[in-house]
Parts: C-alpha cells; sequence; structure tokens
C-alpha cells in the first residue's frame, strides 16, 4: 500500500493514529478551530468502534478509522487548503458504515444501490449529530451534508475533490481486497467505472499509488 507523502491526516491538531506529518515533517499551515477539533475527535471515537480492523503498515486499526484518515489525506493532496466543511465531509464519509450491512439488502444490482443510498443518507443525518453536538451551526451543517449525500457532483468543486478522494482511498486501500473476489473482467470494469466518477486531477494521483503486482496487473489491462 502506498504512502500519501507530505500529507497531515487530521489536518492541524489531528487526533488520528497516522501521524503523516512526523513521516513527512510537513503540517499545513490553515488555521482550523476547535469545533474542528472536536468533530474530528467525535468521528475518530464513533469510528473506533467499528469491529473488522486492517492491517497498515505493520499496525492494525480499525476500518473506518483508517479509511477516514486516508479520506483526508486525499483531499488534502487535492486541496492542501481545503476548507473545514470538506474536511469533516471526507473524515465523515464512511461514518459508523459497518451499522448498515450490506448483507440486510439483496444481493443483486437495485439491492446494492438501495444500500449504498440508504448508507449515504445514514452518514450525513450521523454526521449533522455529531457536527451539532461540536457547536457547528445549520448552515454549515447542511453544507458537508450535501458534500456526504454528492448532490452536485462534478458541479460543486469540493464534491468532486470527495468523490476523487474516495476513489483513490479505495484503489489505495481496497483494491486487492477486491481482486480476490472478482475476476479480472469485473474488476476492469470496477476501475473503468471508477476512473469516470474522477477529475483530471484525481486521476492524475492514481500513478502515487504503491500497486501489488496483482494490482499493476489489472490495471496493465485497462
Amino acid at each position: 500500500m502506498a504512502r500519501v507523502p507530505g500529507i497531515c491526516f487530521g489536518g492541524v491538531l489531528s487526533p488520528d493514529p497516522i501521524d503523516a506529518s512526523a513521516q513527512s515533517g510537513v503540517v499545513y499551515s490553515m488555521e482550523l478551530s476547535s469545533k474542528y477539533t472536536a468533530v474530528v475527535e467525535l468521528i475518530d471515537r464513533a469510528n473506533a468502534d467499528d469491529p473488522v480492523t486492517v492491517e497498515y503498515q505493520g499496525e492494525t486499526h480499525p476500518k473506518e478509522v483508517l479509511y477516514a484518515a486516508h479520506h483526508l489525506a486525499w483531499v488534502l493532496r487535492l486541496q492542501p487548503e481545503a476548507c473545514e466543511c470538506l474536511r469533516i465531509a471526507a473524515k465523515a464519509q464512511h461514518l459508523c458504515r459497518w451499522e448498515i450491512p450490506r448483507a440486510d439488502y439483496p444481493m443483486n444490482r437495485p439491492g446494492y444501490l438501495k444500500w449504498r443510498e440508504d448508507l449515504k443518507h445514514f452518514h450525513a443525518k450521523r454526521t449533522g449529530e455529531l457536527m451539532a453536538e461540536a457547536g457547528y451551526d445549520t448552515e454549515s451543517i447542511e453544507r458537508v451534508q450535501s458534500l456526504n449525500l454528492k448532490k452536485r457532483l462534478k458541479a460543486d468543486a469540493d464534491c468532486q475533490t470527495l468523490e476523487d478522494a474516495l476513489c483513490l482511498t479505495f484503489l489505495e486501500l481496497g483494491f486487492d481486497d477486491l481482486i480476490k473476489k472478482y475476476d479480472e473482467a469485473k474488476i476492469v470494469s470496477i476501475v473503468q467505472k471508477t476512473t469516470l466518477k474522477m477529475s483530471d486531477a484525481g486521476k492524475a494521483l492514481i500513478a502515487t499509488i504503491k500497486f501489488s503486482e496483482a494490482g499493476q496487473h489489472v490495471l496493465a489491462q485497462l
């Protein structure tokens, strides 16, 4: 799996378990509010209950804590001075995702789409609750929820940045697991659909990911 150089995963004063700023010596200069620090702590505390754990660089992490950190890392790679609302949306895009398991829905395309749609609304609602607890106003909460729901993808620059970050995290952290589950033709189709959702800036960053041999083989088919 690839490191993401030059990224402070949680922004300034992040409680994230992956201290990329220590690796790179880079901390972004943007001043972030105490409310931001509070809501990030609430998000990480909620995601720490994830029963699924993953190994990353020799350490074990709750899956959604790791993914949230990388969502934010890629956002900051694309927009180093990203606003608080975009940062929060990145951290919370998979908030407590395990509470709505895929297995609760029919194992077909309509079931998958319904699951994804329900997840978006679940994440947006939970994020709004945590933001309110941290002291954010209604306008900020609604802005983050709009990003979580991807209401204006392609038309909203922040929404596109978030989508790019989600796609990059999938390719960085989840690609090998997908390769184990499906045949090559299916994987190639998934990657093609993924890149169609990305901006040119997002796609350019795919080249910075260190893929496994299996991942490189699939990408060579594109």
